[in-house]
């Protein structure tokens, strides 16, 4: 993969909490398992925050993977419009962006189709979003996928990222997914 970026995006405390209860603890889990999937490969991690004042933080067990990483505070939708993230990206030199969190039709979707127009590779990683019905997360993976952006999996990512079994990245990163 060619400068990829994980984004993650708005997994806060009262979002969190709203999401579809049978796929939340999962996604967080996928989440976790990219996050640190991308630091110990040495690969950039964006994080955003939606209005954090009224929905809260990113949750606890995420931010402590994200060491010192600042979250871009919005209020739009589109993690393209926060303040300062394209920037990010272009100082990143990121062709490639990979999307987790919440709610894949709205922010998760919105943020695809934002990169997609100005030229990024777009996956979203299925098993490591959320919306707060099963309907609506189908509508945002069919939409963004007409859109050109690729619906993957958590494992599929780590296992493109590492490329291949003979490394102690693998030996290690291969624990998380078990």
């Amino acid at each position: 993969m060619a400068h990829p970026v994980v984004v993650v995006v708005d997994v806060q405390e009262r979002l969190f909490n709203a999401m579809d209860a049978d796929r939340r603890d999962d996604m967080v889990t996928n989440v976790k398992i990219l996050v640190s999937s991308a630091r110990r490969l040495g690969m950039p991690v964006l994080v955003t925050e939606q209005y954090p004042k009224g929905l809260g933080r990113t949750l606890p067990e995420v931010r402590s993977l994200l060491g010192e990483t600042p979250a871009f505070e919005k209020t739009a939708f589109s993690c393209a419009e926060a303040e300062g993230f394209m920037e990010r990206l272009r100082a990143l030199g990121a062709e490639h962006v990979i999307l987790t969190g919440i709610e894949a039709h709205v922010s998760v979707l919105l943020t695809a189709l934002d990169l997609l127009t100005r030229g990024l590779r777009v996956s979203i990683v299925a098993d490591a979003v959320c919306s707060r019905r099963p309907a609506n997360l189908e509508i945002g993976l069919s939409q963004a996928r007409q859109a050109g952006a690729v619906v993957t999996a958590t494992e599929t990512v780590v296992s493109q990222l590492l490329g291949s079994a003979d490394s102690d990245a693998f030996r290690e990163l291969s624990k998380l997914l078990r």
